[in-house]
């Protein structure tokens, strides 16, 4: 598109005196061909509008430019290309004069058609583009990612004396990809007086969430009283998406005071702040608004994701199961839960029926499928889905799925072979992929390999605390002691401390924390007295307290005693004391979880006969009769 200083068009020709008769004449002779022409757009009756269209054509006749935006209607809604062109020639014929309102209507058909090129043309040879015209390339620019295309046209735009609307300006708000250009584009709607618009607020709040700017998009949220739903919707949204689950379940607290009902994009962004806090039973509650919609696809592939992450499978197995839609997102969503809480043989099973289904796998299905041949030590079959699914699915290998087979490899003790795969990989790994590597190493007590691990992964981040802990641990477990004392002094140099563990369990609709070293639970005494009574009837039955996960200076711990401080001992203990008997303890943990805590809550769940569910940055460890579903490797 060129700029307006350059614009250049063949205007059409006038009619003549005569030809303008002459088609008057015609059309006194003819009022039956438009008549049946426009009944047959009215009916969308295509094949005989198109035939009545011809024969118009070569009677040198036209109809009202309200029939022909039916027309395009129907040509549309049957996505009929051809059909289209041949309306767009026929109007154009015999230099007949469209107008902008019709030629509107022919750019919108083509950007509908994703005939961006066709849509550019017929724009930059219009004598007169009012807003309408404007928008609809803008928001073609957008919608092809073409960002800098719509911004300049915005500038040219202004400087042809036309001034956007609301429907321009929520368009364009998308192309923003900087902070710069969206506050110059916020000060051009608050000049135009539209930042009260429920659109162009919606789009303001939505861009500075991508961007990452929540305080400017919670303060135009805040500028004026919301009376629109829209609003709420987009606010709430852009907590959820950035992370914030407490700040985005606030607002909708506040939405619902005010009386807004909660519609399903709402809900999703909902279960996804649920999702990120584990909070089952806000969950649960969300999942009884959500029923009011029916099968919404989008709300259901929420839910399933939020009962899977807050380790409800049976909840995420019913959704899935009464679902009347699945997409690949569903399959896949519930594949990865099913792996990632241990399930591997169900994903597996699962995976199977998805491709009987005809469903085409994703990325994160293969990550799905990957991941759980690792927690099922299937070397075999992993290795198989791994070296051929290019091939299979024409799915690219990634970074994520060669930490699946990493952790495989690892997890049948081939830890050489893992190191291999990290330098023949097509992507750069990054530090996640080498801690994979020294994960596994710690279980197989290979120091050198760990040694080599760690240094990259310090390369990468010099500051990752896990990764000294783990090494210092290993260096300890071995007796080198030297390079123990090696790990702390760099620790002490760049001033890196442990963060400390911390458990979070929900009881009552409430959430309660649990710090390690902290005694400020209103229950902490009772909490200190039952746990001490649990550990005395555990070593009653043979529990003996492994203190190789107590490192002194490391940890902050004082050996044998201190692993009774640590925060997921006291959030099981809390659930048992508060949570009817029965009822399955789950806990959310900051940090991953220990050795020592990993064998006391698997014989706390068979001694108190209860279901016992862990939620680590790691993994997700269902304990039940004295088992867990990770299999004793994480």
């Amino acid at each position: 598109m060129r700029a307006v200083s350059k614009f250049k068009y063949k205007a059409w020709p006038p009619l003549s005196l005569s030809r303008a008769c002459s088609h008057m004449a015609t059309v006194t002779e003819s009022p039956t061909l438009v008549e049946q022409f426009t009944q047959f757009c009215s009916q969308r009756d295509l094949p005989r509008a198109m035939t009545a269209m011809e024969a118009m054509q070569r009677r040198g006749l036209w109809a009202d430019s309200v029939v022909y935006s039916e027309l395009i209607k129907c040509c549309l809604a049957r996505r009929a290309v051809q059909q289209g062109r041949l309306v767009h020639k026929h109007v154009f014929s015999n230099g007949h004069h469209p107008q902008t309102f019709l030629i509107n209507i022919f750019i919108n058909m083509y950007v509908k058609f994703s005939l961006l090129d066709e849509a550019e043309q017929l724009f930059d040879k219009m004598p007169e583009r009012n807003v309408i015209s404007w928008t609809t390339m803008i928001s073609a620019y957008c919608h092809a990612k073409m960002n800098s295309k719509a911004l300049e046209s915005l500038v040219l735009m202004l400087r042809e004396g036309v001034w956007p609307n609301s429907f321009t300006y929520s368009s364009v708000l998308r192309a923003c990809e900087g902070l710069w250009n969206l506050k110059q584009l916020h000060c051009g709607i608050v000049k135009a007086g539209l930042e009260s618009d429920v659109f162009v607020r919606s789009a303001l709040i939505d861009v500075y969430s991508k961007l990452g700017d929540l305080r400017n998009a919670l303060g135009v949220f805040n500028e004026m009283v919301t009376g629109d739903s829209v609003v709420w919707s987009s606010i709430i949204g852009a907590f959820a998406q950035n992370s914030d689950g407490d700040e985005a379940l606030d607002l909708f607290k506040r939405m619902k005071r005010a009386g807004f009902g909660a519609e399903e994009a709402t809900l999703t962004s909902v279960l996804r702040a649920c999702t990120a806090l584990a909070l089952l039973e806000l969950g649960r509650q969300v999942h009884v608004h959500a029923l009011k919609y029916g099968p919404d696809l989008i709300l259901n592939n929420a839910l399933l994701d939020m009962y899977c992450k807050c380790g409800s499978l049976e909840d995420a197995n019913a959704v899935f199961t009464r679902m009347v839609e699945k997409d690949v997102i569903s399959w896949s969503t519930m594949i990865a839960g099913l792996a990632q809480n241990g399930f591997s043989q169900e994903a597996l099973k699962l995976f199977e029926e998805m491709k009987v289904s005809r469903t085409k796998p994703n990325y994160i299905t293969v990550l799905g499928v990957l991941f759980a041949c690792s927690h099922a030590g299937l070397l075999e079959q992993g290795w198989y889905y791994f070296q051929n699914m290019k091939q299979l699915f024409g799915i690219d290998p990634g970074r994520e799925h060669y930490g699946c087979v990493i952790d495989l490899l690892g997890r049948a003790g081939k830890l050489d072979e893992a190191a291999r795969l990290i330098q023949e990989m097509q992507c750069e790994p990054d530090a996640v992929t080498w801690r994979t590597l020294l994960g596994a190493c710690r279980v197989h007590r290979n120091v050198d390999l760990a040694t080599h691990a760690a240094k990259q992964i310090l390369r990468m981040d010099p500051d990752d605390a896990g990764t000294y802990i783990l090494l210092s641990n290993l260096y300890a477990i071995s007796q080198r002691w030297d390079d123990v004392a090696k790990v702390r002094k760099s620790m002490r140099a760049r001033g890196i401390t442990k963060e400390p563990g911390c458990s979070w369990i929900e009881v009552n609709k409430q959430i309660h924390a649990f710090i390690m070293g902290d005694d400020s639970h209103p229950q902490i005494e009772e909490i200190n007295k039952q746990l001490s009574f649990l550990i005395d009837r555990l070593m009653g039955i043979g529990y003996v307290p492994d203190t190789n996960f107590v490192l002194q200076d490391l940890e902050g711990e004082q050996r044998e005693a201190s692993l009774l401080s640590h925060s997921e001992r006291l959030a099981i203990v809390f659930g048992i004391m508060n949570l009817p008997k029965g009822m399955t303890v789950r806990v959310r943990k900051n940090l991953r979880i220990c050795g020592d805590c990993h064998v006391f809550a698997k014989l706390v769940a068979k001694l108190e006969q209860r279901t016992i569910v862990i939620r680590d940055p790691i993994r997700y460890h269902h304990f039940q009769d004295g088992v867990c579903s990770c299999g004793d490797y994480w």
